[in-house]
Parts: C-alpha cells; sequence; structure tokens
C-alpha cells in the first residue's frame, strides 16, 4: 500500500494541473480548519450601520471588512471562510455514503450476475434516465429542506456512477487465476468479493471519488441556491449566491465572491480527478 501511495504521487508530480488543485484543496482544508482563528468576524455577526458595504480595496470600503458586507451587514470574507468548512463537509459527507452504497451494490451485481445484476442495474439505469439536479430536488422535496437532506440527495444521485464502475471492474478481476485459487482454498463469496477482488478494483473508484467530490460541492450549492439545502443564517456559498441574487447589479461582489469560491474548489477537484486517471490509467503510462 505504502508503494502504491508513493509510485501514485511520483505519477501525480508529472501533472502541473493536479499538483495546482492539491495545493488549493489543502489550502481550503487548512483554511476551514482555522476558520475561527482566521475569520475576523463571526459569520452571523450583523454590523447594522454597514449595510452593503464594498471590498475594502475599493472605493467606499471600509478597512474592518476586507470583501464588504452583505445585504443585512454581515461580513462576507467570515462566511466565506466559514462557508468552506460546509462545502468540504458536504463533499466528503456525499463521497462517502455513495462510495460504500456505490461499491457494496456494485460488488454484489458484479460478482453473483443473473436476476441480482439485472435488478440492480435496471435501478441504476433509471436512476441514471433522470436529469441528476431534478432527481435530487425532488428527493428533497420529499425530505424536506435542509443541508442534511440535500446530502443524501445529492448521494443518490451520484451512487449509479459508482455502481457501474466497480461492477464493470468486478466483472473483469472474477474471472482471474487468483479467484479461483481463492476457491479452491475454500474461501467465502464475503472474502473474495471483499477482501481479494475490491482491493484490485480501487484505481477507478479513488478517481471516482475525487470527481464526486466536486460534483457533490456543486450540486448541494445548487439546491441551497434554490433554497432547499442549507437554511440561514448558515454560511453556505449556494446559500449566500441566492440571498445575494436581488444586488447582482448594484452589489455585485456579493454574488462575485462566493461563485468564485464554488469556482475554485471545484476546479481543483476537477483538475486532482484528471491527474488521478492519467497517474492511474496503465495504457496513458505506456503512451508517456
Amino acid at each position: 500500500m505504502k508503494q502504491f501511495f508513493s509510485e501514485l504521487y511520483f505519477e501525480l508530480k508529472k501533472n502541473r494541473g493536479a499538483m495546482i488543485g492539491i495545493v488549493i484543496i489543502i489550502l481550503s482544508v487548512i483554511i476551514a480548519l482555522l476558520a475561527p482563528v482566521i475569520a475576523p468576524h463571526n459569520p452571523t455577526e450583523v454590523f447594522s450601520e454597514s449595510l452593503r458595504l464594498p471590498p475594502s480595496f475599493t472605493e467606499g470600503g471600509r478597512a474592518g471588512f476586507f470583501f464588504g458586507t452583505d445585504d443585512i451587514g454581515r461580513d462576507i470574507l467570515s462566511r466565506l471562510i466559514y462557508g468552506s468548512r460546509i462545502s468540504l463537509a458536504v463533499g466528503f459527507s456525499v463521497v462517502i455514503l455513495a462510495l460504500f452504497t456505490g461499491t457494496l451494490l456494485g460488488v454484489v451485481a458484479g460478482f453473483y450476475g443473473g436476476l441480482v445484476d439485472r435488478i440492480i442495474m435496471r435501478l441504476t439505469d433509471l436512476i441514471m434516465s433522470l436529469p441528476s439536479i431534478l432527481f435530487a430536488i425532488v428527493i428533497v422535496a420529499v425530505l424536506g429542506p435542509g443541508i442534511t437532506n440535500s446530502i443524501i440527495a445529492v448521494a443518490v444521485v451520484a451512487v449509479p456512477n459508482f455502481i457501474r464502475i466497480i461492477r464493470a471492474q468486478v466483472l473483469v478481476e472474477k474471472n482471474k487465476q487468483y479467484v479461483s485459487a481463492a476457491k479452491l482454498f475454500g474461501a467465502g463469496n464475503f472474502r473474495i468479493m471483499f477482501v481479494e477482488i475490491l482491493p484490485n478494483c480501487m484505481a477507478p473508484l479513488i478517481v471516482q471519488a475525487s470527481l464526486g467530490f466536486s460534483d457533490g460541492i456543486l450540486n448541494v450549492a445548487a439546491l441551497g441556491f434554490l433554497g432547499l439545502g442549507a437554511q440561514a443564517p448558515m454560511s453556505e456559498w449556494g446559500t449566500m449566491l441566492s440571498d445575494a441574487r436581488s444586488f447582482i447589479e448594484s452589489s455585485p461582489w456579493m454574488v462575485t465572491l462566493p461563485g468564485l469560491c464554488i469556482l475554485v474548489t471545484v476546479l481543483s477537484f476537477n483538475l486532482l480527478g484528471d491527474g488521478l486517471r492519467d497517474a492511474l490509467d496503465p495504457r496513458l503510462k505506456k503512451q508517456n
């Protein structure tokens, strides 16, 4: 395992985009962990005498509010910093839920085949035939608005991608000699699936998890923008965009800043995902 990660890091070092993504992700994690120390104000504190102040480096700005304030006088910089906590937690939660569920169903479908495989894959096809954001909206509408229900909805939408990837890998791996040898030694189905086969399917799962991280952040932000995600006074980037859309012309910084945070974070995970795909694909290694 140690050798695997050392080789992976060596391959990633060759990819400038992946390294940029890693640096941004590490900085985002540091900012999220140190939010109480870094943030100049409490994200929910209201400064009633400082409504919709522009950034301090522009005309009309004030020194105590570097990125200005929103329509009710809350410090935008502090809300963006605390918002990084929510976005990273959302991405992590979505990936964990989708990865666990998708891996379990994908391994079972690929290993057993037959009726079990057909049922799981038809349900997967049904979910994938629906527009992901609309399906997530339906789930949140049934469960009720809130950050937890948004995470569940986005995870459900993401599960089919993991099922299809892991099933395809299991179909390849289950016919190899080491699986036949494990059966001859009397290994049970559970051990063969999750101890023998699954570790050999990790490469595509790692790539999908990194890409799923960015999808989770983006989709939960979209639900927040629609008023179905995080609820006030929580400082989530999508909710901040929703609150500021009425002031897009008069106070553009209120929309631009959370939008840029979403863009940079999602882009960094996409760059990392592309780098992992290139590093873990043996065909690309041969070309290089």
